[in-house]
């Protein structure tokens, strides 16, 4: 009898249950605006985080819109001059969270970090979104595949826009 129990009460532990709502998380959104080069990140209908970043220069800008990741990926690859991941020649830093902009696989346009830390705050990049490397980081821990990305080139708040675009709650307006 005891050992049935103990069984019992062992697979209850161990069975997987899905957990109520208001104990399950909300899945990641970012705000990037070109205008002003910052990023906001948005978690549980709340801005998080805000940090600056470079986007594209004038001839290869950033594409605005609501886009999905698509791809993440550790010391990336740069492919369009053979640079391995982890080499301090890369461009792309240390992580790589790709996004679907202009119909294309995640592999065009990104989050990433960057060996020019310099050039973050500025219209310097061929289209991507630099970070600093310990900032990408921290991001790529927190975004997963399906998170949203949003690019705009605005006047308007992260509150603002967080709020048209549905990732904030209503009262987050109130908070400075």
């Amino acid at each position: 009898m005891r050992l049935s129990l103990l069984l019992t009460v062992l697979l209850m532990l161990t069975t997987s249950y899905p957990l109520p709502d208001e104990f399950q998380m909300d899945e990641a959104t970012i705000i990037v605006n070109v205008k002003t080069n910052q990023l906001a990140l948005i978690e549980s209908g709340h801005i998080a985080e805000v940090h600056p970043v470079a986007t594209g220069k004038k001839g290869d800008e950033t594409p605005d819109g609501l886009f999905t990741v698509v791809v993440k990926a550790e010391q990336p690859y740069y492919r369009k001059k053979d640079i391995a991941g982890g080499d301090p020649k890369n461009p792309l830093g240390t992580r790589w969270i790709g996004f679907d902009a202009n119909g294309t696989d995640g592999r065009t346009f990104g989050l990433h970090g960057t060996n020019r830390p310099g050039s973050i705050g500025y219209s310097a990049s061929a289209g991507c979104i630099r970070l600093a490397n310990a900032t990408v980081e921290r991001l790529y821990d927190r975004v997963d595949i399906g998170s949203k990305v949003l690019v705009v080139n605005s006047e308007k708040s992260f509150k603002t826009l967080g709020l048209e675009a549905g990732f904030l709650e209503e009262h987050s307006l109130g908070e400075e």
